[in-house]
Formats: structure tokens, C-alpha cells, sequence
């Protein structure tokens, strides 16, 4: 049984695409795979926040998790911080890990061009995200085209690391989601659906309230022609609703196009279709969320768990990279 390891960074507002390239998959795949979810609380630190607001999402992310169906007592389930091999392991990875291969990284040279000042957590971070995929010898990780990268600087690292000092961690794989998991700003079709959007009209939250949705859905970008195609170079809107109507309805985009003669129309059954998935989530959320106390000890069930596999694994690299056993 393959292990899989998904990650959430608790900053922003967990929406849609979220739930259908991310969420929905590790539900549908637990039962017949070895799961690893997680909160990457440390990845937040690595710009400006509030440390309040990354206590909140932590615990918010959990729960949204749990209320979309991941079982604790299936999948290992756990917040980053709450074991601290990961970071362990960061540094012993860092020791294997040039200068250059962390510059190189895409999405360091993106934020880090938006900023005054870079914290060194930012250049470094994707060796964390190695030590989060090597630390339970993870065989897929389930990523879009932005965090592919990261997967492949954690397979380097784990081949070197193999190579000098031992046999001693998988090398991962990156699994992409299907196209039609990629779910674009309602208001900006060209962009894709973000956690961090400056605006919240394109983003379809998971904890939106049903009238919310709607509302957003009604007043999302299309064209002036009226046609109904699915077409994403020349008719991003529209094509990017057939997209949604597609992700929660499991149907093909160009077969749904068919059944509509007028934008109304398409956006009513969208609307339709992302409040029947997303409403049950949400009144899941409500209900665990009124007892918090509930989800720590689920967060910390997980933890215990998680590091006696995860202590194993550090004590190996670190005799294989030559410290003294204490």
C-alpha cells in the first residue's frame, strides 16, 4: 500500500479547489492508502503574520479536514509543529542540501522579489517540505504544478542523502491532480482560485454560507457572445464554471456545455452543484468546531502516533550522517 502525504499551510481561506484537488482525493483514497495529513503551521511563519491568526486557521484547518471526511483513526492525522522531528530532520537535510539548489527554487524567487525584507525561512523552506515528505517515507505526494519542484528538491536530497551516507529514505514522487481539478478565479479567470486572494468575490470558501455561494457563482465573469463552450483560451469564464459544474458533479466539462442554452442557466445548476458539496462540509464544520477541546485531542492523538514512527526515522539519518547516538 503506497504512503501519501498531503500538507495544508494555515494562511488564507481553504475554498473550493481546495476541497476537490486536495481534500476530496485524501477522503476517496484513505481507505486503500497509507495517508499522512498534516497542518504545516511552520510554513506559515515563513512571512509577516499574526501569531494569533495562524493559531486560529491551525486549529480552523483541522476541523474543516475533519468535517470533509478525514478519518483520524484511518489516515495519520497531525499539526507539523506538534512533532518536532520535523524540524529535526530540516537540519540534517540542510547538511545535505547546497546553497544554490534552495536559491533556484521558483517560488522563493517570486515571493522574495515581492518583499523588502526575506526571512531566511522562506529561502529555506522547501527543505523542510523534504524533511516533511522523507521523515515518513512517503511514496506520492499529491501537488500542483507550483509545489512540483519542491518534490523534486526533496527526491535530490533523498538520492544524495541515500548515496553518501546509507540507504535511508524513500524517494517520493510528485502526483499531480487531473486538469479539471484546477478551479480558476470566479472574477479573474485567468488566475487560479487562492486561499490569499485579495478579493473573497472569486474564491468559493468551503465555509461560506449557501447564499454566499450562490451569490458568488451569480456574478461570476462569463463573456458577451452567450454561448455556452467549453473553450479555456477563448472563453475563460464560462469554461472555468463548466470546470466547477464538472469537479462537483464528476462529469466531462464539453459534455455538460451541451445542456446549456443560456449563461443563467449554467450558473444556476453551478450554484446548485457547489452548495450541495460544500454545505454539508460546512454544517460538519459548525458542529465540531463547538467543541474545540474535541479536535485538540485529535490533533494530539495524532502527534503521539506520529512521532514514534517519525523518532525512528530521525535517529536512522542521523546515525547514517554520523553523530553519536546519545
Amino acid at each position: 500500500m503506497p504512503r501519501r502525504l498531503t500538507g495544508f499551510t494555515p494562511s488564507g481561506d481553504l475554498h473550493l479547489g481546495n476541497h476537490i484537488g486536495a481534500i476530496a482525493p485524501i477522503v476517496a483514497g484513505q481507505a486503500t492508502t497509507d495517508t499522512v495529513v498534516f497542518i504545516s503551521d511552520l510554513h506559515a511563519l515563513t512571512l509577516e503574520h499574526d501569531p494569533a491568526d495562524v493559531r486560529r486557521r491551525t486549529l480552523e484547518f483541522a476541523t474543516v479536514l475533519l468535517a470533509a471526511g478525514a478519518d483520524p483513526g484511518t489516515c495519520l492525522f497531525l499539526v507539523q509543529s506538534h512533532v518536532p522531528e520535523h524540524t529535526e530532520l530540516h537540519y540534517l537535510l540542510e547538511c545535505a542540501t547546497g546553497y544554490g539548489e534552495a536559491q533556484r527554487m521558483i517560488q522563493f524567487k517570486e515571493k522574495a522579489g515581492r518583499q523588502s525584507q526575506v526571512r531566511m525561512s522562506l529561502l529555506t523552506y522547501p527543505i523542510l517540505m523534504a524533511a516533511d515528505i522523507l521523515l515518513y517515507d512517503t511514496d506520492e505526494v499529491p501537488v500542483g504544478e507550483d509545489q512540483s519542484q519542491h518534490v523534486e528538491l526533496a527526491r535530490d536530497i533523498a538520492q544524495r542523502f541515500n548515496t553518501r551516507y546509507g540507504p535511508t529514505f524513500t524517494v517520493p514522487r510528485a502526483v499531480n491532480p487531473p486538469v479539471a481539478a484546477r478551479i480558476m478565479d470566479l472574477t479573474s479567470p485567468g488566475d487560479k482560485m487562492s486561499k490569499s486572494a485579495p478579493s473573497a468575490a472569486g474564491a468559493l470558501r468551503l465555509l461560506d454560507e449557501p447564499d454566499v455561494l450562490r451569490r458568488k457563482v451569480m456574478r461570476a465573469v462569463t463573456d458577451t457572445d452567450g454561448v455556452v463552450s467549453y473553450d479555456p483560451d477563448r472563453k475563460p469564464g464560462v469554461s472555468n464554471l463548466l470546470a466547477v459544474l464538472a469537479a462537483c458533479t464528476g462529469d466531462e466539462p464539453r459534455r455538460l456545455a451541451g445542456r446549456f442554452d443560456r449563461y443563467g442557466e449554467l450558473k444556476e445548476a453551478v450554484a446548485d452543484a457547489v452548495v450541495a458539496t460544500l454545505a454539508p462540509v460546512r454544517e460538519r464544520y459548525l458542529r465540531l468546531a463547538e467543541d474545540p477541546g474535541h479536535v485538540r485531542k485529535v490533533l494530539r492523538a495524532g502527534a503521539e502516533r506520529a512521532r514514534e514512527s517519525a523518532g525512528v526515522k530521525v535517529r536512522q539519518a542521523k546515525a547514517a550522517i554520523g553523530l553519536l547516538p546519545g
